[in-house]
């Protein structure tokens, strides 16, 4: 990934923790006492038409081996509908994550879940199902990859759990990164190491997802991964890495294995073959809009990338019709889903640009770019061939990996303004990973050398919106003004649609507003909940609980104190204050009125001068 930075700079200027895990982190990540010991959220993933994968990680202080680990998972967030539940064990062989496969759930239903350990109770999960009638209007995806937890805060992430308007997020890949702590923000990596082993793999996945915005998108919203390359190291390939080197990192194929073994622990990911972590791609069915196929493009069949900066596109290594980048078997796979389905639309998760990014020098035509389908021009014929041949229409591809924003269609050897073209490409920016600086000139000079690239953007970070309808699919890409500070503002820079039935790109008129009626988010995490330590409250009680109408804040003070009655919803919104005053030692009372309250869950705080105390609430009706 490096490489193609660095390469793109120079075409212009040619032209002109252990178990319990890791501390806080900054000022938007760690382990809150309330969320113990479920400190890393919840997750879902990979959703199927009956059943969803629900994720959760318990961190206790001293663990035995198995613990066990109860879940639920409902049509409500109050829990009075539950659909499923049980019991699962995990233990230090897994990490002590938990991954359960939650079965006898209905299509196209949205549902809640949570966890729970003797008396401790995770936050609420949201996810959904998958359609599988006729007839299916609209879909909605975001799209993101590549966050760098060094390089920046997860605005867009922050942004993305905020929206209640996507039916999945898909993760193209680089969801961790392998390289040792330096960053210039305070968000440094654990371990400060660049991670090899297995303890160093798990560690990494740790801290990042203690992130707070990171950890609040995956509570609302099914998440589809697939990796990349730094998930293991930077240019993985089946046999090495470009980043590996075996006389002082030790054996490829166990780093492989240690990396591999850790993204199944730490991930909502359903392996296709349980005994093969490495095959990982799989196909997901929208009713019949949309087939989504995630490829898996590094460490099963991948081969080594052509070296070299620049390479001549006929080199007789570019042109070795042996090379592979997905593999026989998968390719294999992949034509037969395409050439079978029913649905409209057949859309490529990946990772790696399929588009050509030529530079022309001297009249020769040269790769910027081996690591991407550049360097594996036969596996790209193959695949052009097949969708040209079985006359297979509606093909979008989404991509990551580059950090930089793309819109491409996928030209033939005699395109031209559209025509002859394959489909259509939609490739998004990274979460924070670094990208370039504004480069005057670098598009023009770029479409001049490649005209099926319609428009690019090399300096936002941000993430896409895929917006899916019978009639068009339309990529939004929202940039974020920063990743160094967490104040943030965000827009939609660009919108790109193609036709149905057409494979070329149309510039769209702004991003589309979403109409579709979506259930409501779960309720968000509040760390004023989790502040416990206020040593000088001997009793806090707050009944009923459930309540309807009048609340009762029983509390003794050791000492007299400045108080505050708080109470928030779990957006962390203000609901209700009220001064106390001064209040004298001893056994107290203050009361307020919830009947207004909407139904749901608060928190009720007593703020003292210099701490104070959370409980949760329930309001209902």
């Amino acid at each position: 990934m490096k490489r193609i930075l660095t390469l793109v700079a120079v075409m212009v200027s040619m032209a002109a923790w252990a178990q319990t895990g890791p501390t806080d982190y900054s000022t938007r990540s760690g382990m809150y006492p309330g969320m113990a010991p479920f400190f890393h959220g919840v997750a879902s993933g990979d959703p199927l038409s009956d059943r969803v994968i629900l994720w959760t990680r318990i961190t206790l202080d001293t663990p035995t081996d198995p613990v066990s680990v109860s879940w639920k998972i409902a049509t409500d967030t109050l829990f009075a509908n539950v659909i499923n539940s049980g019991t699962v064990n995990t233990d230090v062989s897994k990490d002590y994550t938990v991954k359960v496969d939650a079965t006898g759930l209905q299509p196209n239903t949205w549902y809640y879940y949570s966890f729970t350990h003797d008396t401790k109770t995770s936050i609420t999960g949201r996810t959904r199902t998958l359609p599988t009638a006729s007839g299916v209007d609209s879909l909605r995806f975001g799209v993101v990859s590549c966050q760098d937890y060094e390089n920046g805060f997860y605005n867009a992430y922050n942004h993305m759990a905020q929206r209640n308007d996507m039916d999945a997020i898909f993760h193209l890949g680089d969801f961790i990164y392998e390289y040792g702590a330096g960053s210039s923000i305070g968000r440094d990596h654990e371990p400060a190491n660049e991670i090899i082993s297995l303890s160093d793999y798990r560690i990494r996945h740790s801290q990042y997802r203690l992130d707070d915005d990171l950890r609040s998108a995956m509570q609302q919203y099914p998440f589809i991964c697939i990796w990349d390359d730094h998930e293991t190291t930077n240019n993985a390939y089946k046999d090495g890495a470009e980043n590996h080197t075996p006389g002082t990192e030790g054996n490829y194929a166990d780093r492989k294995g240690f990396a591999t073994k850790a993204y199944a622990e730490w991930m909502p990911i359903r392996l296709p073959d349980p005994g093969n972590e490495e095959k990982i791609y799989r196909k997901f069915v929208w009713g019949d809009l949309v087939e989504t196929y995630f490829l898996e493009s590094r460490l099963l069949a991948r081969d080594e990338q052509i070296s070299g900066q620049l390479v001549n596109i006929n080199d007789a290594a570019m042109l070795d019709t042996n090379r592979r980048l997905l593999g026989v078997e998968q390719m294999g796979w992949l034509k037969s889903g395409m050439s079978n389905s029913n649905a409209q639309w057949q859309m490529l998760a990946q990772q790696v640009m399929v588009a050509p990014l030529l530079f022309d020098l001297l009249g020769q035509k040269r790769a910027v770019n081996t690591d991407q389908w550049d360097g594996y021009s036969a596996e790209r014929t193959r695949l052009y061939d097949h969708i040209m041949n079985n006359n297979i229409e509606n093909v979008v591809v989404l991509t990551g990996d580059i950090h930089t924003s793309w819109a491409n269609d996928l030209p033939l050897a005699n395109y031209n303004n559209g025509t002859n073209s394959v489909g259509v490409e939609f490739v998004g920016t990274s979460i924070t990973s670094q990208n370039l600086l504004d480069l005057p000139g670098a598009l023009s000079l770029i479409q001049s050398m490649n005209p099926h690239i319609k428009w690019a953007d090399l300096a936002a970070h941000g993430y896409m919106i895929v917006d899916v309808n019978q009639n068009r699919t339309q990529n939004d890409w929202y940039f974020v003004n920063t990743v160094e500070t967490t104040n943030y503002t965000i827009n939609c820079a660009k919108s790109y649609f193609v036709n149905e039935g057409e494979r070329k790109l149309n510039l769209g008129s702004g991003c589309v507003t979403q109409t579709r009626n979506f259930p409501p988010l779960a309720p968000v995490f509040n760390p004023t909940a989790s502040v416990a330590e206020y040593d000088n409250v001997l009793v806090f009680s707050v009944y009923p609980n459930p309540f309807m109408e009048q609340v009762v804040v029983q509390f003794h003070l050791m000492e007299a104190d400045d108080i505050t009655l708080q109470i928030t919803d779990m957006s962390g919104k203000v609901v209700y204050q009220s001064f106390l005053g001064k209040v004298q030692k001893g056994l107290q009372y203050a009361h307020f009125n919830g009947t207004n309250f909407a139904k749901g869950q608060y928190v009720v705080s007593l703020k003292g001068r210099k701490k104070s105390v959370g409980k949760m609430i329930l309001k209902v009706e």
